[in-house]
């Protein structure tokens, strides 16, 4: 049986793809086919990451705006409310009087 990590689709023990591995640039010699993949391969995650932080930023803003607007609108519930009551307030005292 051949090596783990030596042209085995997947590693039998960890059943993971031999490029998933993770390299140390500073220990190891990399080849410039590596070193040339590197940066685009760190581009590609960090546009990921962007986009899913963007997402829930958006996301963030939303529920943010959404409980500003909904005490914005209590508040002005409330204040009609009162004015209402302090209506009901006057007819009752003008009908006791």
């Amino acid at each position: 049986m051949a090596a783990s990590g030596a042209g085995d689709p997947l590693d039998a023990k960890r059943g993971e793809a031999p490029f998933a591995q993770l390299i140390d640039p500073t220990r190891e010699k990399q080849t410039p086919e590596q070193l040339h993949s590197m940066p685009r391969t760190q581009l590609a995650q960090w546009q990921e990451v962007l986009q899913r932080r963007q997402t829930r930023n958006i996301v963030t803003c939303l529920g943010i705006g959404a409980l500003v607007l909904a005490i914005y609108g209590y508040t002005f519930y409330s204040i009609s409310q009162e004015r209402f009551l302090d209506e009901l307030e006057d007819e009752a005292k003008v009908a006791r009087a």
